[in-house]
Formats: C-alpha cells, structure tokens, sequence
C-alpha cells in the first residue's frame, strides 16, 4: 500500500562564517565564469527549442 505524503517540513539553520574562516564554495569569478554561463544558457535554449520542435512533429 503506497504512503502519501500531505505535509513535508524540512527546517535548516545556516550559520555565517567566523572572522577568520573562509566559506567553503568559492563564487566564480571573471570572464571564464560569464563564458560558462553563455554556454549552458546556450545549450538550455537548444534542448527546449529541440523539445518543441519535436512536439510540434506529434
């Protein structure tokens, strides 16, 4: 018999860092970083468009 979840609470405390700590994911940064966001934008318009293409062949 399948169990069907109404309500899901997921709760989560994130602390900042201390004064002599350094965050543990580093930003991207510089022109490399806007490179590789052209990129996956690129190839996310060309799934989508592929995709509704594809549909409109149906």
């Amino acid at each position: 018999m399948p169990v069907e979840i109404r309500e899901l609470v997921i709760k989560v405390t994130v602390n900042q860092p201390s004064q002599g700590q350094q965050p543990s994911a580093v930003p991207a940064m510089g022109a490399k970083a806007d490179d590789d966001k052209e990129a996956i934008i690129s190839q996310c318009v060309d799934e989508i468009l592929g995709i509704i293409e594809n549909k409109k062949e149906r």
